[in-house]
């Protein structure tokens, strides 16, 4: 009988997995500025390849005049969808006065309501709420005058990711050569298979939740606007950008409604409001999503909510964006490395994967 040694090579290997975990998370954290583009732009390029590759053959573009054409489109298309939402937003921010003092009238009636139906003394109620709200709003010209200095950092960062996603476009027979460079020759079938899969589902997400941004954005701005809730355009369009933002979209858009609303029209309409966009992301979830984005990322809630968390911690609004797609590129990669395999199945939802099928790709 051989004798049991107890070699250290088990927890050497455990401590340089979660040393190297915590190295490149505080790297990440370190390059938000660089790798938040570059993030953006490898998603955006994956989106648009198709359009670029059609320029390119039908139209018989050179890559790069066809890369740029098809960034420019995009950014019509996304410019005309703020100037929307910004000439909402502008409307709002002129009657901001009125507003304060809509509000404030609105806590007074609720004060009274609640005086003369629970018997509690006017003085004594909503006394932290009411000072709250008041800083809050006399404090609301600084903090719009604060919103607008970061305008110039959102306009860089629009501006190097619609480069990143050019050079992208234009150099992907470059990106293609250095992985064929830095990986065995014996790999290179596996390291294919992997980036038709990722790119064709990173492409399908994107796609399903554009198409989903836009049903849920008409249905809310429909339905408030025959409803008569001010500035429903405003909100409907708000409540289907947010909705990009897995289970946190949704409580974003339900606070700025209800503030806005309970401000411009009253209590009566708020819980309107409420009911609404509840119904609408019950609908949402439960039919919408599953339907046009047909479960394209097989991750479980309990990991994707975990990842959205850990995303917006580390890199804000733009990391809880991004965090589901880059879990389902880690989950890609996990299913096709036989030593990573216990990690796929533990980001999995237990579903099959369906046949892969035949597309243009980055890399």
């Amino acid at each position: 009988m051989k004798p049991v040694i107890n070699s250290p090579s088990r927890y050497i290997k455990v401590t340089c997995v979660l040393v190297s975990i915590f190295v490149v998370g505080y790297l990440v954290i370190l390059g938000k500025e660089i790798l938040s583009p570059l993030f953006f732009a490898a998603l955006l390029a994956i989106l648009l390849l198709p359009a670029a590759t059609f320029f390119e053959r039908k139209c018989k573009m050179k890559k790069s005049i066809a890369a740029i054409v098809t960034v420019l489109i995009f950014l019509v298309f996304a410019a005309t969808l703020f100037y929307v939402l910004g000439g909402q937003g502008h409307a709002l921010a002129r009657e901001w006065p009125q507003f304060r003092l809509q509000l404030q009238s609105s806590l007074t009636q609720m004060q009274t309501w609640v005086s003369a139906t629970l018997n509690i003394e006017l003085d004594k109620q909503l006394v932290y709420i009411n000072n709250a709200s008041n800083k809050f709003l006399t404090n609301g010209t600084t903090m719009i005058g604060s919103t607008l200095v970061t305008l110039s950092a959102i306009l860089f960062f629009v501006l190097f990711t619609c480069i990143y996603t050019v050079f992208f476009l234009r150099y992907r027979s470059l990106i293609r050569q250095f992985f064929t460079g830095i990986f065995h020759k014996r790999n290179m079938a596996m390291v294919r298979i992997i980036a038709e899969e990722v790119q064709s589902i990173i492409r399908q997400y994107i796609l399903g939740l554009l198409i989903e941004m836009g049903t849920v954005s008409s249905v809310l701005c429909v339905i408030f606007s025959v409803v008569g809730i001010p500035y429903g355009i405003l909100l409907g369009l708000l409540g289907g950008l947010l909705n990009l933002i897995p289970y946190l979209g949704i409580f974003i858009t339900l606070i700025i409604s209800v503030l806005i609303t309970f401000a411009m029209a009253g209590i009566s309409k708020v819980f309107l409001v409420v009911g609404i966009l509840v119904i609408t992301h019950l609908l949402d979830s439960n039919l919408l999503f599953p339907w046009i984005v047909g479960s394209k990322v097989r991750i479980n809630p309990m990991a994707m909510i975990a990842g959205v968390v850990t995303g917006g911690m580390i890199w804000g609004v733009s990391g809880m964006f991004l965090s589901i797609p880059v879990m389902a590129i880690v989950k890609i990669i996990c299913d096709r490395v036989e030593a990573l395999k216990p990690w796929g199945v533990l980001l999995g939802s237990g579903e099959k994967a369906s046949h892969r099928k035949k597309i243009s790709v980055l890399i």
